[in-house]
C-alpha cells in the first residue's frame, strides 16, 4: 500500500489514495514533530516545546498522550503497512523509514543530488532534484502557527535554495543558459544580497544574450550589498562583471571553469569476490527458490536496486543462506561478490558505523583509503556513483537496524543486496524480507547427518530424537554433530544421553561456538525494560502465552509488556504464531531460566513474588471468564488470592470467554499444578473452584474429581458452610459429567443439607443445590422426583428476577415430563424456557432448549421437526467450542437422520461423534451413541454389527447405573436379538426393559416394551 506521511502544504497521511482526518491543529504539529524525526527518539519535553512553544498546558502530558493516540488511530488508514509509535521513557518514536516522510525524503533527495552533482554524476544529481521537487506540495506546515513551525519553514527554505542552485549549476555546467535563468530569478528576488546566487543569474543572463539584464542585475546588487551591509561586495561579483565587459565567453565566468572546485577521485575498476566459503546444503529449499527468483528477476532493470532482508533468531542460519545463495549465483554477478560484516553479532566489537561500512566497501572496489571522503554524505555519494554500472551482489551481514543498512543501499544500480539481521528491519526502501523459522524435523535431521558426513553409522530414532532436543535449530544440530566427530568412540546414542542429562546450553559447544554466546549477543543488545521481560518468559512453564501473563509476571502495565513484546518479536526472541500469543523457542527459554538461576539479576523473593503475580493473574482471569461462560455456578469470593492482576480485554461475553478457557487451557492446568505444590490450602481451594466449570465441561475429570474433594474437605475442615456447599456442588457436576450417579447424588444431597444448616440461609444457593441434585435423580431414571424438586424450586425462582435460573428450571421440568411421556407439558416448558434464554442472550441455554424440543418431536413422530430443530440448535452451538455439546448434538441429529432414512450419512456423524465423547470422559453420552449407531446398523440389515454395539451399551450404562439408558439398550437389543432370530434372548432383554421402566416410573418406555414384548409372544405362540 502506497503510504505516505504530508509536512509539505497541509500536514496529513495518506495511504491508497485516502487521507486520515487529524482534527486538530495540536495533533497535526504533534504528528510533524514525531515525523520531522523519524525513526529517531524524541524526548516529551522537546515535543511539548514543539508543540506548545514556551506556554504548555498544566497537564501538558497528559494532552500529548491523547494526541498521540489519536494519531496512532489515523496510521490505521494504512492497514498492515501502518507505522509504530513507541513509546519509552519520557520519549516517543515514530518508527517510520524517513523516506515516507515528504520533507526528510525532500532533503534527503536534495543533499543526495547535490553529492551527486560535486562528484561529476549530474544526470543522476538532475533526476534525484526532479523527485525532490514532485514531493513539494506547497509551505511546509501550512497553517500551524509556532516558533518550532516557524523554524522547520526556514531550514526547509535553506535546503530549497540548494536544490534551486544544485539545479541551475548543472544546466550552467551543461551550457543550458536559458533554462538556467527561470530557476534562479525567483530566488534572486528572494535573497537580493545572496552574492553567488545573484553572480550565478548574471552568468545565465548573460549566456542567453540578456547581456543588459545581466549588467543592471550585478550593479544593482552592489549598490544593495553596500547600502544594507556596508561592505564592499565580494571578488566574484566583480570578476563576473569585468568578464561581462570584456565579452568573456558565459562559460569561462562559472566557478568550475576556475578550478575552484576539485572533482573526486574514481576507482579503479575491479571484480572483488571475499565470499565466505560454501558448505553442503540441506533444507531451506523454498527459501532458496524464492530468493533466486527475486535476485534474478530484477537483473535487467538499473533503476530500482533489488534488496533482500533475510531475518531470524540468532543460530537459525541467515549468514548460512545468505552466503550459500551468493554461491549458487556467482555468475548472475559478473562484477563481484562482496561480504561485508557489520558486527551485529559481535561481542568484541562495536557495530559498524555506516561511514566505516562504505569505506571497506569502497576499498574492496579498489579505492585507496587516501582517496576516500572524510564525510558521511560523500562516501554515500562516491559509492552510489561507483555501483551505478555495477552488477555486483553484496551481503550486508549480521546489520544491527534499519538506519545502518539505509546509507550502504546502492542507488539507481543492478547491484543486489542481500541483508542478514537479528531482527525485524523496517523502513528499507523495496525491502522483500523472508523470515527463518528453525527447519523441519526431516531437513534438521538431513542436516545433521550431512555434517556429520559418511562412514558414520546412526540410528535414525536416536537423529530424530537429538534433532528434537535441539529445537530443530541450525547453529545446535551443527554443534551436536562436530560434537559427536569429536568422539570417535561415541555413537548417536552416547550422544543423546549426553544431551538429555541437564544442562542442555552447556553441551551444545565445540571448540569454536557456544549456543549460550549466541544468545547473550541477542540478549546483550536488548535494553533493560526488554531483557527484564526475556527473563521473566523463562518463568512461564507454558509454551504459549498472551501479553497480560507476561504483564502479570514483569509487574509492566500491559501497553508496556505488549510494546516490549512487539519488540521482542521483531529481535526474534519470540515468535507470535496466531495474533496476540506468543513463544518461545525451548532453548532460548532454557537461557533465560538460566539468568534467572544465577541469581544475579534476580532475588530468591522477587522470583517467588513474580510466579505467585502469574498464577493470580490466571485465577483471576479463570474467575471472569467462568462467569460469563457458565453464569448460573454459585460463587465463592477470590478474597484468598492475590491482588487483582491484569485484565483481559478478549474476555468480553460468554462466546469469547469460553474460547480463552480453551485456548489458556494448558496454562491453567499448569497454575492448578502449581497451587497444588506450592500454594496453600485454602488458595487451592479456591483455584479449583475458580476451574471446576472449566475443568468438568472441557473433559478434565481426572484432573479435577480429587482435586475438588480435597478442596470440600479444606471448606469443612475450616467451617465454612456455604464455599463447603458450593465444593460439593462442583463435586456433584464432575460426577456426574463423569457418569458417576450415585456419588453425584450423594455430593449434592450433603451440599443441599449443608445449604439449609446455616444460620443465614441462602436461597439462591438452595435452588442451585436443588437443581443439581435433579440433574442427578434424572440421570438415574427417577423422574417424579426430580419433577417435584423442580417444581418446588419453580415457585420460588418465580418470585425473584433470576431469568437465567427459571429458565434453566422450566427447560429441566421439560425434560422431566417428557420421559413421562406428558410431551405437551413438555414442550410447554421448552418453549417458555427457550424464549427466556433468548432474551437473556444465553446461548448454551438457547441450544439445550431446542435439543430439547427436538427430542419432543421425535417422540412425537416428527422427524423432519425434529431435525430442524436439531440444525438451529447446532447453529448456536457451533461458535461455543464446548466439544461435549457439540458432539451431543450431533449425536442427537444422527437419530434423527436415521429415522428418515439416510442411514450412511448418519453413520458418518456418529463415526466423529463417538471418539469425543470418549475423549471428554461422557460415559452416558458414549452408552446413548452406542445405542443409536446400533439401529443404524440394524436399519441397514447389519445385524452382527448391531449386536455388538447394543451390548458394548448395555456394559456401558449398567456401569454407570444409568437407569433411564439401561431401559433404551435393552429394548434396541432385543429388537436386534429378534432380527437374528434369538427370540428367548429378545424376550428375556423386553421382560428386563420393562421391569426398569416401571421401577423408574418411564410409563413410555415401559408401554413400548410391554407392546413389542406382546407383539413377540404371539409370534411364539403362533
Amino acid at each position: 500500500m502506497v503510504f505516505e506521511i504530508r509536512l509539505s502544504g497541509s500536514v496529513e497521511i495518506r495511504a491508497a489514495g485516502r487521507r486520515s482526518d487529524l482534527g486538530s491543529t495540536k495533533t497535526r504539529v504533534t504528528l510533524a514533530a514525531l515525523a520531522w524525526d523519524a525513526g529517531r527518539t524524541v524526548s516529551m519535553d522537546t515535543l511539548i516545546r514543539r508543540v506548545w512553544d514556551e506556554h504548555p498546558p498544566g497537564k501538558a502530558r497528559e494532552a500529548l498522550h491523547a494526541h498521540i493516540s489519536r494519531i496512532r488511530g489515523s496510521l490505521r488508514i494504512a492497514g498492515d503497512d501502518a507505522p509504530r509509535i513507541v513509546s519509552r521513557t519520557n520519549s516517543y518514536s515514530l518508527d517510520v523509514d524517513p523516506d515516507r516522510v515528504d520533507l526528510r525524503c525532500y532533503t534527503s533527495c536534495v543533499d543526495r543530488a547535490r553529492s551527486l552533482r560535486d562528484s561529476g554524476d549530474e544526470e543522476a544529481a538532475m533526476q534525484l532534484l526532479d523527485r525532490a521537487d514532485g514531493l513539494w506540495l506547497g509551505e511546509p506546515l501550512a497553517g500551524i502557527p509556532g516558533s518550532w513551525a516557524e523554524h522547520l519553514r526556514a531550514a526547509i527554505g535553506e535546503t530549497c535554495l540548494v536544490a534551486a542552485m544544485t539545479r541551475a549549476e548543472i544546466l550552467l555546467d551543461g551550457g543550458k543558459f536559458a533554462d538556467a535563468v527561470p530557476v534562479l530569478l525567483p530566488l534572486a528576488e528572494a535573497h537580493p544580497v545572496d552574492e553567488a546566487l545573484v553572480e550565478r543569474l548574471a552568468v545565465a543572463l548573460y549566456g542567453s544574450n540578456r547581456t543588459a539584464e545581466a549588467t543592471r542585475l550585478l550593479q544593482r546588487t552592489r549598490q544593495r550589498v553596500v547600502r544594507d551591509i556596508g561592505l564592499d561586495a565580494g571578488r566574484g561579483l566583480h570578476r563576473v562583471h569585468q568578464g561581462i565587459l570584456a565579452g568573456t565567453p558565459a562559460v569561462a565566468l562559472l566557478p568550475r571553469a576556475r578550478g575552484d572546485e576539485k572533482a573526486t577521485a574514481r576507482p579503479t575498476r575491479r571484480v572483488p569476490d571475499n565470499l565466505p566459503r560454501d558448505v553442503p546444503w540441506a533444507g531451506r529449499r523454498g527459501e532458496l527458490r524464492r530468493l533466486t527468483a527475486a535476485l534474478c528477476e530484477g537483473q535487467g532493470a538499473s533503476d530500482i536496486v533489488t534488496v533482500e532482508a533475510i531475518h531470524g533468531m540468532g543460530g537459525v542460519g541467515k549468514s548460512a543462506l545468505a552466503v550459500h545463495l551468493a554461491h549458487r549465483l556467482r555468475d548472475r554477478f559478473p562484477d563481484g561478490r562482496v561480504y561485508l560484516h557489520l558486527g551485529g553479532g559481535a561481542t568484541d566489537r562495536t557495530p559498524a558505523t555506516p561511514a566505516r561500512a562504505l569505506a571497506e566497501l569502497l576499498r574492496l572496489l579498489g579505492m585507496a583509503t587516501k582517496e576516500l571522503p572524510r564525510e558521511l554524505d560523500g562516501l554515500v555519494a562516491l559509492w552510489r556513483s561507483v555501483a551505478r554500472d555495477r552488477r555486483m551482489l553484496v551481503i550486508l551481514d549480521d546489520a544491527t537496524s534499519s538506519a545502518q543498512i539505509r546509507p550502504l543501499l546502492p542507488g539507481a544500480s543492478p547491484t543486489a543486496v542481500v541483508v542478514t539481521s537479528r531482527r525485524r528491519l523496517p523502513g528499507l526502501p523495496g525491502v522483500r524480507p523472508v523470515s527463518l523459522d528453525v527447519l523441519p524435523p526431516e531437513d534438521a535431521a538431513s542436516l545433521f547427518a550431512q555434517r556429520l558426513g559418511g562412514g558414520r553409522e546412526t540410528d535414525p530414532s536416536d537423529v530424530a530424537e537429538i534433532v528434537r532436543i535441539c529445537g530443530h535449530l541450525p547453529l545446535a544440530i551443527e554443534i551436536a554433530a562436530s560434537r559427536l566427530l569429536a568422539r570417535s568412540s561415541w555413537t548417536t546414542s552416547d550422544l543423546l544421553r549426553q544431551l538429555g542429562g541437564g544442562g542442555l546450553l552447556r553441551q551444545l559447544r565445540d571448540v569454536d561456538r557456544t549456543l549460550t554466546h549466541v544468545f547473550a549477543v541477542s540478549y546483550d543488545a536488548l535494553d533493560a525494560d526488554q531483557q527484564r521481560v526475556f527473563r521473566r518468559i523463562g518463568l512461564h512453564a507454558g509454551v504459549e502465552f498472551g501479553p497480560e501473563a507476561i504483564a502479570a509476571l514483569t509487574g509492566f502495565s500491559l501497553e508496556t509488556t505488549e510494546r516490549v513484546l512487539e519488540e521482542l518479536l521483531d529481535h526474534h526472541l519470540v515468535s507470535e504464531p496466531v495474533p496476540h500469543r506468543f513463544t518461545m523457542h525451548d532453548l532460548l527459554r532454557g537461557y533465560a531460566r538460566s539468568l534467572i538461576d544465577t541469581g544475579e539479576m534476580e532475588s530468591t523473593d522477587d522470583v517467588r513474588q513474580a510466579v505467585q503475580n502469574l498464577m493470580d493473574h490466571y485465577v483471576h482471569a479463570a474467575d471472569r471468564a467462568d462467569r460469563l461462560a457458565y453464569p448460573f455456578r454459585s460463587r465463592t469470593d477470590l478474597d484468598a488470592v492475590g491482588t487483582a492482576t491484569p485484565r483481559c480485554p478478549e474476555i468480553a461475553d460468554a462466546q469469547s470467554a469460553e474460547q480463552w478457557l480453551i485456548v489458556e487451557s494448558a496454562n491453567l492446568l499448569n497454575a492448578l499444578n502449581w497451587f497444588e505444590n506450592h500454594g496453600t490450602e485454602r488458595q487451592l481451594a479456591i483455584a479449583v473452584h475458580v476451574l471446576a466449570g472449566f475443568l468438568d465441561m472441557e473433559g478434565h475429570l481426572a484432573a479435577a474429581e480429587p482435586l475438588v474433594r480435597r478442596a470440600a474437605a479444606h471448606w469443612n475442615a475450616a467451617g465454612h458452610g456455604m464455599a463447603r456447599a458450593r465444593a460439593l456442588l462442583d463435586l456433584c457436576a464432575v460426577h456426574t459429567h463423569g457418569s458417576h450417579y450415585d456419588e453425584a447424588i450423594s455430593a449434592a444431597s450433603e451440599a443441599l443439607d449443608v445449604a439449609r444448616s446455616l444460620r443465614d440461609r441462602d436461597r439462591e444457593l438452595e435452588s442451585e443445590c436443588v437443581h443439581q441434585l435433579s440433574i442427578s435423580l434424572w440421570q438415574t431414571g427417577q423422574y417424579t422426583l426430580a419433577r417435584s424438586l423442580q417444581k418446588e424450586s419453580l415457585t420460588y425462582l418465580l418470585q425473584t428476577s433470576d431469568l437465567l435460573r427459571t429458565a434453566r428450571c422450566k427447560n429441566l421440568l421439560g425434560i422431566t415430563h417428557s420421559h413421562l411421556a406428558e410431551n405437551e407439558e413438555a414442550l410447554e416448558f421448552f418453549t417458555s424456557a427457550l424464549a427466556d434464554f433468548t432474551a437473556i442472550g444465553y446461548d448454551r441455554g438457547r441450544y439445550s432448549a431446542l435439543n430439547n424440543m427436538a427430542e419432543v418431536y421425535k417422540r412425537n413422530r416428527d422427524p423432519e421437526a425434529a431435525e430442524l430443530s436439531y440444525r438451529q440448535a447446532l447453529a448456536v452451538a457451533d461458535h461455543m467450542g464446548n466439544p461435549r455439546d457439540k458432539a451431543t448434538l450431533q449425536m442427537n441429529l444422527a437419530s434423527v437422520i436415521d429415522l428418515l432414512g439416510r442411514t450412511d450419512e448418519a453413520l458418518a456423524l456418529y463415526g466423529m461423534v463417538l471418539p469425543v465423547l470418549r475423549d471428554v470422559g461422557d460415559r452416558r453420552a458414549e452408552a446413548i451413541a452406542l445405542t443409536r449407531i446400533g439401529r443404524a446398523y440394524r436399519s441397514a440389515g447389519r445385524t452382527d454389527e448391531a449386536l455388538r454395539q447394543h451390548i458394548a451399551a448395555l456394559e456401558v450404562v449398567r456401569a454407570i447405573h444409568a437407569a433411564g439408558e439401561e431401559a433404551d439398550v435393552l429394548y434396541d437389543l432385543a429388537l436386534a436379538e429378534r432380527d437374528a432370530g434369538h427370540t428367548d434372548r429378545a424376550v428375556a432383554h423386553l421382560e428386563e426393559s420393562v421391569a426398569v421402566s416401571r421401577r423408574i416410573g418411564a410409563s413410555a418406555e415401559e408401554a413400548r416394551a410391554a407392546e413389542a414384548l406382546a407383539e413377540l409372544r404371539g409370534e411364539v405362540t403362533a
